[in-house]
């Protein structure tokens, strides 16, 4: 018999889910207002479900939670976004350098194939996700927990910029992004923390400062109030 809990349990999982998959995939984009009552109704979901869905989320810093006007996907300004992606650029080498020893035959034969399927696709949700992939299974040996689940909650609030930056940046510098990955892929295999951490730091500053020379994106995109 299942139990009034744990199909709550179940549903809000579900619904973190979808908000999950919404919010990365770009169709809630920062800034907008995530109404329960709204979420509930598409989803056939209680509200219960819902609020528990959206404090999984706002773990991992995807959505932000605002006394007295409910939860909506964090917004960051240009310093708040530099600031960020520097704490990736100093915070993700080291988690790989404490994930690199651990990575196994299996791990490398699949960020292979992953790296080969990037190379395939063009569309950018794709290349998102199987880029989003690549990155964190070079991390995902690392099991000091503070670093690995900040660096996941640093991904989260990066992944519109992230998107943003590969539309501006178009098909024609995507050969840039390949020749990092392959430089890091090759460093990843003979096991060198220092050169993985360097292609690694230098792959990330490049998309920080591409994003610095476009304020554009940071104005008001209409999101619902």
């Amino acid at each position: 018999m299942v139990t009034d809990d744990a199909a709550d349990g179940a549903a809000s999982v579900r619904v973190a889910a979808y908000l999950r998959q919404a919010i990365l995939d770009g169709e809630l984009p920062p800034g907008h207002r995530i109404r329960q009552h709204e979420v509930a109704e598409r989803l056939g979901a209680s509200r219960l479900p819902v609020r528990e869905a959206l404090r999984m989320l706002a773990a991992e810093g995807l959505t932000e939670l605002e006394p007295n006007k409910g939860a909506r996907v964090p917004r960051l300004g240009p310093h708040e976004l530099d600031v960020v992606y520097r704490m990736r650029e100093r915070l993700e080498p080291l988690a790989l350098a404490e994930s690199l020893p651990r990575l196994d035959d299996a791990d490398l034969a699949e960020l292979t194939a992953v790296q080969d399927a990037i190379e395939r696709h063009t569309d950018v949700t794709e290349f998102l996700r199987l880029d989003r992939q690549f990155h964190l299974l070079t991390y995902s040996r690392c099991d000091t927990e503070p670093l690995a689940g900040v660096v996941v909650r640093l991904w989260n609030s990066t992944q519109y910029y992230r998107r943003t930056y590969m539309t501006l940046s178009g098909e024609s510098r995507r050969w840039v992004v390949n020749a990092e990955h392959q430089l890091l892929l090759d460093a990843v295999r003979r096991r060198d923390p220092v050169d993985a951490g360097r292609v690694l730091e230098g792959h990330i500053r490049r998309t920080r400062v591409e994003l610095s020379r476009h304020p554009e994106i940071f104005t008001d995109r209409s999101t619902p109030p």
